[in-house]
């Protein structure tokens, strides 16, 4: 095991790290989620403004992290509390944009799989491959716990894109034969590093925009109205 701290995680003492960590891409959402739902919760990491903050919900532990934007940033991340702080499971709770026309702002997808281009699982070493799964226990357990909660989420794939502004355009047509509903940029990578260290990861996403019909949430929408997802996360503590 790496000495700690890590080059981008200060944490020292694992006591300061939950087993759980739910992973929203925005470090002020993570501070937001914090501040609203933890009890006897502090800021354990600061580096790169990454924050990270670790308290009780329902008197369970837990730690919520930002990842940063896109698979570089979020495979390190991840890696390094997979590997090196004794993380078993990450959440990721994102926001995503709908390709599909039946999906409306606020609509929340649990990824069953997540299709991307990126070269980052063959990278890593662990084979060339393109589509790539959570952890199927964790996503049971997902379902399971929105069904109680009387959520409606939907199980579909998703895109992990490594670009945000695409010049071509054809490529779309390429993305929707492999069944994408929606798009973000990180499950893809955490996924592949859950599988390379034997650990559990999952991603719950919220529709933000939408590609086809053009709707979209403010930039503080996507911080604070978040919350189902926010609860939904929370209860698998």
């Amino acid at each position: 095991m790496m000495n700690i701290p890590t080059p981008h995680i200060e944490i020292t003492d694992l006591d300061k790290i939950a087993k759980t960590v739910l992973m929203p891409g925005d470090p002020l959402r993570a501070k937001f989620m914090a501040e609203t739902f933890l009890e006897n919760v502090s800021c354990v990491n600061t580096v790169r403004n990454m924050l990270c903050y670790t308290g009780y919900y329902k008197g369970k532990k837990v730690s919520v992290m930002g990842s940063g934007m896109g698979m570089p940033s979020i495979g390190i991340y991840s890696y390094e509390l997979y590997q090196f702080y004794g993380v078993e499971q990450i959440i990721r709770i994102g926001s995503c944009g709908a390709y599909d026309s039946n999906l409306n702002l606020f609509d929340m997808i649990l990824a069953d799989s997540a299709y991307s281009e990126s070269s980052f699982a063959q990278t890593l070493g662990i084979g060339k491959k393109q589509i790539l799964k959570p952890t199927k226990t964790l996503n049971t357990k997902i379902k399971n716990k929105a069904k109680k909660m009387e959520i409606d989420l939907i199980s579909a794939r998703i895109h992990s894109s490594d670009v945000f502004y695409r010049l071509n355009h054809d490529d779309y047509l390429k993305i929707l034969a492999r069944k994408c509903v929606a798009v973000e940029m990180e499950a893809f990578a955490l996924f592949a590093n859950a599988i390379a260290t034997g650990k559990k990861a999952a991603c719950i996403l919220t529709v933000s925009d939408s590609l086809v019909t053009h709707a979209k949430t403010s930039s503080e929408e996507r911080e604070k109205s978040f919350v189902k997802m926010m609860e939904l996360a929370l209860s698998l503590i």
